[in-house]
């Protein structure tokens, strides 16, 4: 398969491993709501954010949307994840004029996405999708990167949202479109699990009473559907007789959409429809309120979805100024994302929040369906986070007042979970490390979270999780502090269930029990912080 390489690629490659774990500190004043709604807002750098918040969601996430800067050359984007390499600084003394500037733009702009995509991978859940906003400055490079990380059979769509609705002279031709791309962790469960869209009631007009065009009832309104279907079966050629004696038969290179006596069964009920004269080739009647939705498509007009203006009359509604927030997105547009990608309950996560729109699209969904979703959304500005995707997010909730569990909670970054030397961090209680080492021994979030109360933490395809750990006593090895596995802490380890026989797995800091019992007994000692390896 084809790849795409830029100077630098090499340095950002493995960037995400090289991120530091840092603690997630929530900030009470600033959080709002129902505190246990599943919701995070978080301030600080996405990409330390992302590999803080991986232990507690990976493969939990189902729909993943980002707007990421589209590096048109005109934004000021700050994501730069300053890689001290001999390659970028050969790159940055390539800076010598217009062109060369234009050429390290895109370079930049790969180096800083390609670490965050790699993250954002892991928190996909098996029918989770992520959806990207772009358009044509980057859409060849992303798609290329997205290739590469995600896989080339992972591409389900590029949607192609219709931005403006009139238009404007500025360019050779016009630009009146974005993309939109989608990937799938598993496309085909993505398809199955995915949901349809709702008609509008300009879709809708097709379906009528014809003896009372003003009918508004969805029983009473419908269409007739064509009875056939491509191909040949047998059981599915037949003659049909028309009320007016017309004989029919299956145009050339087709059958009739179902067998004869699901036929005869649906012209009992009058669900076939001849035509104003009786003559004309069946067709099913299909009432209005049969249809669940419509299936997605890739042309998302301005009208079903919203508009780069509409976006920022929402934006003026909500600051009393429509210079806010630069580029906002209309919430149409994320809530139709929403719709097809997520069910009640599900995590939703964006990592370039801005304004805040993908927090208000969930919101704003919820409150439709009386189904909420759960959303995180990460912002790097810290002016932004506070005075704008905050701000929005209180607006979401007073409009949503109905939905029940509305609120989210105001997160900062904290000290790493490993300090300079790579030890254990002073700051770091026994729920933030037992969390992290259930992540990195098993790749999955902690199941609830580890009070210290018992050094069992969890359990994940068989195995038991164990965790010997005293803050007070960091970095010293001590049987008295108990971050030490001895016999008797062995004998004493609580197993998951009666007659537990699966591998244990003990985390801590020094061990004392011999080798020989160790593997008699399908135990694994692994020393802190040695032994602890991460993503």
């Amino acid at each position: 398969m084809p790849t795409l390489d830029w100077l630098g690629k090499k340095a950002v490659v493995n960037h995400h491993r090289e991120v530091p774990y840092r603690l997630i500190h929530c900030d009470k004043a600033k959080s709002v709501g129902d505190p246990d709604a599943g919701n995070l807002l978080v301030q600080g750098d996405n990409l330390e954010a992302l590999k803080a918040l991986l232990p507690y969601y990976a493969g939990k996430v189902k729909c993943i949307y980002i707007d990421p800067p589209y590096n048109t050359g005109n934004e000021s984007w700050v994501y730069n994840d300053n890689v001290n390499s001999p390659e970028m600084k050969a790159w940055l003394g390539k800076v010598v004029g217009k062109e060369a500037e234009d050429l390290s733009r895109h370079d930049k702009w790969l180096c800083m996405m390609y670490p965050r995509l790699r993250l954002l991978k892991e928190f996909l859940s098996e029918e989770g999708s992520i959806w990207i906003s772009i358009d044509d400055a980057e859409s060849h490079s992303l798609r290329m990167v997205m290739d590469e990380i995600f896989g080339r059979e992972k591409f389900i769509a590029s949607n192609v949202w219709q931005k403006r609705y009139s238009r404007e002279n500025r360019e050779a031709i016009g630009d009146a479109h974005e993309y939109i791309a989608v990937y799938g962790k598993d496309p085909l469960k993505f398809k199955n699990g995915r949901n349809l869209i709702d008609f509008t009631e300009e879709q809708s007009k097709v379906y009528r009473n014809p003896d009372n065009p003003k009918e508004t009832d969805p029983t009473k309104r419908w269409r007739g559907l064509p009875m056939t279907a491509q191909g040949f079966r047998p059981n599915q050629m037949y003659t049909i007789i028309s009320p007016t004696g017309k004989e029919h038969q299956p145009p050339e290179g087709r059958c009739w959409s179902m067998i004869e006596s699901e036929f005869v069964k649906l012209k009992s009920q009058g669900r076939i429809y001849w035509g104003k004269d009786g003559n004309a080739q069946p067709s099913v009647v299909r009432y209005l309120s049969e249809v669940e939705g419509m299936t997605p498509w890739t042309w998302w007009t301005h009208d079903e979805v919203g508009h780069t203006d509409e976006a920022k009359k929402e934006i003026r509604e909500i600051f009393g100024t429509q210079t806010a927030f630069d580029t906002p997105t209309p919430t149409r547009l994320i809530e139709r994302i929403i719709q097809i990608a997520t069910n009640e309950g599900d995590f939703i996560l964006d990592s370039f929040a801005g304004s805040g729109t993908t927090g208000h699209a969930a919101f704003r969904v919820g409150e439709i369906q009386k189904k909420r979703r759960k959303f995180i959304a990460i912002e790097m500005d810290g002016h932004i986070c506070t005075a704008v995707t905050k701000k929005r997010l209180e607006f979401a909730i007073r409009d949503s007042a109905e939905l029940v569990g509305s609120g989210f909670r105001y997160c900062t970054l904290g000290e790493p979970l490993f300090d300079a030397d790579g030890n254990v961090n002073a700051a770091v209680s026994f729920p933030d490390l037992a969390a992290h080492v259930f992540f990195c021994e098993t790749g999955s979030p902690i199941p609830r979270r580890a009070t210290g109360e018992t050094p069992l933490i969890g359990t994940f395809q068989g195995r038991a999780i164990y965790l010997l750990h005293n803050a007070d006593a960091m970095g010293v090895a001590s049987t008295n502090a108990g971050n030490v596995l001895t016999g008797g802490v062995l004998d004493s380890l609580p197993l998951p269930e009666p007659g537990f026989s699966g591998a244990r797995i003990v985390y801590g800091e020094g061990c004392t029990v011999p080798d020989d019992r160790l593997s008699r007994l399908g135990v694994t000692f692994k020393q802190i912080p040695y032994q602890i390896e991460g993503l």
